[in-house]
């Protein structure tokens, strides 16, 4: 760029930037420029101002919307006139921070035989199962079982076509007749060869031979009936029978088909019923105790209940136990012997099994559902009728009176108290517990818990239903041996 009014010597950047900035001053005539400069600024200001503007409209908004909610939410909940001083006045309606006495149930303890069980998980198990295949090949003739049928050892089951086992035999019989033959002529020929040795009519070697050939028919006549008595086997193999009492399964075979010896196809599968047994695992730390009763030779009963410990499925003995430990989960199986008369119980069925080990006499028993536990100790609620620590204005505890409990509308019953009394539990079931640490005759709580405390007032209620005592279900696969922990107890009555 070549600069006309100085001369062709070129500007450079500096020159440049002089020269624009003269011009923009006011004695060149530069107002122009600034004016062009200012508008644009200006224009940026104002979108600035404009969006400033928007925001706060927005946030006034907002905020508008949360005090007219708040307001909405204070006039519809605050309570109305008088309404304060009602509620003050019946603080049995704050649930579980209510004053006034609770309200409970009472059990009594007292003394008698209670029996010690181990409870464990157990499998029915049959003491034969048998699985009948074919020793034979042949066409099935026929089925002389029905599925499921209760059958008898030596009922037959399966035919199979018996004609050329039979053959077998008939010939195996006519092989034997003629050895036998021949080696009774072998006999007569020996004899006479003795006799004429005798009178020196022929030579030893003769004789001799004669012996060793009759030897050999004797041999051949051992072998013939060897193979007439493999006969016979075959062919009973043909007439498949049970070899034990018990019950078929469902039909594997159909008439027509034909069945191969050595194949593995199963025939029929037949389970013993009566007796059966039950296998079962029962702790390690109960095995002293067991071996006790078993060393002493006492027979120990069993109770199998099914599924739902509910119902009993039949009574038997202990026979025998496993010779090792499983290490991996230190249980040792056991097995029960039932005569399972009414065939209550099934073959692989699962139930729950009930080992009698001792009987403790004279015991003191409480109900289960008085029992409660801090960690692992229990301790029940001893409960005194007719005594209160409430104070009058004097500092003497109130008289008891019965009837309306103060703070409780309509509630009624017996007034008393309830101390906390450790106890040890010696053995335990669903509705019963034998205990030491209290006597018998002691009055103990068995519902309301979740308001009672060491000295609390109570107010006794007429005892509910048998039903109507919930929490306590069964403790299938635990033991009943009283050890602390080992039994699930939860408050009665619903409360």
């Amino acid at each position: 760029m070549l600069d006309n009014e100085r001369g062709s010597t070129p500007l450079n950047n500096r020159a440049l930037g002089d020269n624009f900035a003269a011009q923009s001053s006011p004695s060149y005539g530069g107002e122009l420029g600034r004016s062009f400069e200012d508008h644009n600024s200006s224009r940026e200001e104002w979108e600035k101002d404009k969006h400033r503007g928007r925001r706060a409209l927005i946030w006034g908004a907002l905020l508008a919307v949360l005090v007219i909610a708040s307001l909405a939410i204070y006039f519809t909940t605050r309570p109305k006139a008088g309404e304060g001083s009602d509620q003050a006045s019946t603080p049995a309606k704050r649930g579980r921070g209510q004053s006034g006495p609770a309200a409970i149930t009472v059990g009594e303890s007292t003394t008698g035989d209670s029996n010690v069980y181990v409870n464990a998980l157990g499998t029915v198990t049959p003491l034969h199962t048998v699985t009948l295949y074919s020793q034979v090949t042949g066409r099935v003739l026929s089925v002389h079982y029905t599925e499921g049928q209760l059958v008898h050892k030596g009922q037959v089951l399966v035919e199979i076509d018996p004609r050329p086992y039979e053959a077998a035999l008939a010939q195996a019989k006519g092989t034997l007749t003629h050895d036998e033959n021949v080696l009774a002529e072998a006999r007569m020929d020996l004899k006479r060869y003795q006799d004429a040795l005798a009178r020196n009519a022929v030579s030893r070697q003769q004789v001799e031979d004669q012996e060793k050939l009759v030897l050999q028919d004797e041999g051949t006549v051992a072998t013939d009936q060897g193979s007439l008595l493999s006969a016979q086997t075959n062919l009973s193999y043909c007439h498949i029978s049970s070899p034990i009492n018990g019950r078929v399964g469902l039909r594997l075979v159909d008439p027509g088909n034909t069945v191969f010896s050595g194949t593995g196809s199963t025939l029929v599968v037949i389970t013993e019923l009566q007796p059966i047994t039950v296998v079962f695992t029962v702790s390690e730390d109960n095995l002293p105790q067991i071996q006790q009763q078993m060393h002493g030779g006492k027979s120990l009963a069993v109770d199998a209940f099914d599924r739902t410990n509910d119902n009993i499925l039949a009574s038997g003995k202990l026979t025998s136990l496993d010779n090792q430990i499983d290490t991996t989960t230190g249980t040792l199986k056991f097995r029960a012997a039932f005569d399972n008369k009414n065939l209550a119980m099934f073959p692989n069925q699962f139930v729950n099994a009930r080992l009698l080990v001792s009987t403790l006499h004279g015991a003191t028993i409480v109900p289960t559902s008085a029992v409660q536990y801090n960690g692992l100790q229990a301790f029940v609620y001893i409960v005194k009728v007719g005594a209160s620590h409430k104070k009058n204005s004097g500092g003497t505890p109130a008289a008891p009176t019965a009837g309306t409990t103060p703070g409780t509308k309509g509630a009624t019953g017996t007034p008393a108290t309830v101390s906390v009394q450790n106890i040890t539990i010696l053995t335990s079931n669903e509705t019963s517990s034998a205990v030491s640490g209290i006597g018998a005759g002691t009055k103990l709580a068995t519902s309301g818990f979740d308001r009672l405390e060491n000295n609390a007032d109570a107010l006794i209620q007429p005892s509910q239903p048998a039903n109507g005592q919930g929490g306590h279900g069964k403790s299938s696969g635990k033991t009943s041996t009283g050890a602390p922990g080992s039994q699930t107890t939860s408050p009665a009555g619903g409360n």
